[in-house]
C-alpha cells in the first residue's frame, strides 16, 4: 500500500471515529467474487438517524477495507467509502434494507481475468439484515466499477454475508 493511500485511509478512519467511540461498529463480511475468489470486507461505520425526514430512515456511514484472494496472481486489495441509506420495516424483528453508492480504491486494475481499467472504482451495494444475538446479520450485493471513465469497464460483484457488532 502507498504511502498516499495509507494516509487517505488514516484520514478516513478518523473521520468516521470523530464523535463518540461508542458510536462506532465493526462489521466483517465473509462471501465470493463473480470470479469465484474469496472476499473479505472489513469496514468501521456509524449508523446516523435521519428522523427529521422519516422516523425509519438512516445514513449508514462506512470505511474499510475489502481483501480478494486469487488462484492466478497475488489477489487485490480496495480502500472503502460506504454511504447507504438504511430503511427499517416496522415489526418486531426490524428488518432492513440498505442501498448506497460509494467509491473504493484498488491497489491494482485487475480482478482475476478482469480489467477494471482505473484503481478508482464506484461501489454499488444493495443489502438486507436483521438484528441478531447482540449485533446484526446482512446479506449484501455488491457491484463495482468504474462507470465508464475508462474501457475496458470489466466490473465484477461480491456476494458477502456479514456481522455488525457494536466497539
Amino acid at each position: 500500500m502507498s504511502l498516499v493511500s495509507h494516509r487517505a485511509a488514516c484520514a478516513a478512519l478518523t473521520l468516521l471515529l470523530a464523535g463518540s467511540p461508542a458510536m462506532a461498529d465493526l462489521q466483517v463480511t465473509v462471501g465470493a467474487t463473480s470470479e469465484s475468489t474469496v472476499a473479505l470486507k472489513m469496514e468501521v461505520d456509524r449508523l446516523v438517524p435521519l428522523t427529521s425526514l422519516h422516523p425509519r430512515l438512516d445514513l449508514r456511514l462506512a470505511t474499510g477495507l475489502l481483501l480478494l484472494s486469487s488462484e492466478q496472481q497475488d489477489g487485490n486489495a480496495a480502500l472503502l467509502l460506504s454511504p447507504a441509506l438504511r430503511w427499517t420495516f416496522p415489526g418486531e424483528r426490524d428488518l432492513f434494507v440498505e442501498g448506497g453508492i460509494g467509491g473504493a480504491l484498488f491497489l491494482k486494475t485487475r480482478v482475476e481475468a478482469r480489467n477494471l481499467s482505473t484503481a478508482f472504482q464506484f461501489e454499488d451495494r444493495l443489502a438486507v439484515g436483521m438484528p441478531w444475538a447482540g449485533g446484526e446479520l446482512s446479506l449484501a450485493l455488491t457491484h463495482y466499477s468504474n462507470g465508464g471513465i475508462k474501457r475496458p469497464n470489466d466490473g465484477f460483484e461480491t456476494l458477502t454475508l456479514g456481522y455488525r457488532f457494536p466497539l
